[in-house]
């Protein structure tokens, strides 16, 4: 057993936790960066590698990731090691007239706020898809859009953090936290004791776990994403690939279900039973990452055959000569989702130095730059660039605390 002091202790390895834990040792702090199993084994080692600001409707999270992309640029060349960073742009595929026409709005919306994309023709899109379906009417297109490996990136933000003095324990987790006088004690269940001026709680969809150590709650619960990934092949096209029926559907008022005479819940098709979504990037080394599912299936981890029967179907609809390249495995992960779409960034009410940093759900990648800068200024008591009413840990309980 060890008893460890620190002015910072982080509870979460993952992206956002590694990325806090480098700006804030970059500015001095001493830091301990604990996680119960190791560097990335949640939702941060289960995904895909895009950075995509298309999905995003103008407001605060576009702005942040104006932000983070720019800092992207920055870290390629400030970190210890690659990251590969890449910017390749993306493009949206528009099925039929009436997915055009809610894009051509929504890009316009977006251009007015500042985020440079247009809706492309059929001919322009053969141009950077030459092998998509002959069905395909249209698409936007973005040169903004990029992607980076995010294993790569939070080994980057771990060996820079641990250049600047931050220790990392791994295998190990928060089994009690008490208030101190000054700070917070940590007992962790390797009988390791902690001593902390200020505690971070980046464990993603497990945050509220932690939170619960104290008497809180935050609503974070765990959203299932499937992914396949495909051999090494050469390059199918010049970008990376998403479809316009997943923004169609956050854009579209949701109907209310209709009960079936029996009063039984309606029946779902496979797609909506699974949430299925279409991303397509290609990976720095030439695997493609096929995706996604969006599940609330619990802390359920499993890949599902019908659901990676759906993907294999969707990908060779949008691309067929996909049909002829061999899928080498599947893995799911565990995204962190919040009521509103909007992560909890700040600190706990009733719980001063106790800070919170998860619900990203798939932005955690694009947006672990300005969380990790955001985070550092709050803790440091410097004021964020950014307005965090949004983020506020309390929104959900109104005035209660701790």
């Amino acid at each position: 057993m060890a008893y460890l002091r620190c002015d910072v202790a982080i509870l979460g390895a993952g992206v956002n936790g590694t990325s806090i834990a480098y700006e804030l040792s970059k500015r001095g702090k001493k830091v301990l960066l604990i996680d119960k199993i190791v560097m990335g084994a949640g939702a941060s080692g289960s995904c895909d590698d895009m950075i995509l600001l298309q999905s995003k409707k103008p407001g605060i999270l576009l702005e942040m990731a104006f932000k983070s992309l720019e800092r992207f640029e920055s870290l390629k060349d400030e970190l210890p090691s690659d990251i590969e960073f890449e910017t390749r742009g993306g493009t949206i595929l528009i099925e039929d007239e009436e997915h055009l026409a809610i894009m051509e709005d929504f890009v316009a919306s977006q251009n007015r706020y500042g985020l440079e994309v247009e809706i492309i023709d059929r001919k322009r899109l053969l141009q950077l898809q030459p092998l998509v379906a002959d069905d395909i009417i249209a698409s936007t297109y973005s040169a903004r859009d990029s992607q980076v490996n995010p294993m790569l990136l939070m080994k980057a933000f771990l060996l820079g953090a641990r250049r600047k003095g931050m220790e990392f324990l791994s295998r190990t987790r928060a089994a009690a936290v008490e208030r101190l006088q000054s700070g917070w004690g940590l007992l962790l269940d390797s009988g390791d004791r902690v001593e902390a001026e200020v505690l971070v709680n980046a464990a993603g969809a497990w945050a509220n776990d932690i939170t619960k150590l104290i008497g809180f709650e935050v609503p974070i619960t765990p959203r299932k994403g499937q992914v396949i990934v495909t051999e090494a092949i050469p390059p199918l096209g010049a970008t990376n690939v998403w479809s316009a029926q997943y923004i169609v559907s956050k854009l579209k008022p949701q109907e209310p279900a209709i009960s079936r005479p029996d009063g039984r819940a309606a029946v779902q098709t496979p797609a909506e039973r699974f949430g299925l979504g279409f991303a397509f990037t290609g990976t720095h080394n030439g695997n493609y990452l096929i995706g996604s599912t969006r599940e609330n299936r619990g802390f359920d981890k499993s890949t599902d055959p019908e659901a990676i029967g759906l993907l294999s179907a969707q990908v060779e609809r949008f691309f067929p000569v996909m049909s002829k390249i061999n899928f080498i495995r599947t893995f799911a992960g565990l995204r962190p989702s919040t009521p509103d779409g909007m992560p909890f960034l700040g600190e706990i009410p009733g719980a001063p130095g106790f800070f919170i940093a998860a619900g990203h759900e798939g932005d955690g990648i694009a947006l672990s730059p300005i969380t990790g800068l955001v985070m550092a200024d709050l803790i440091t008591g410097k004021k964020p660039e950014f307005p965090m009413k949004a983020f506020d840990p309390g929104r959900f309980c109104g005035k209660g605390g701790v």
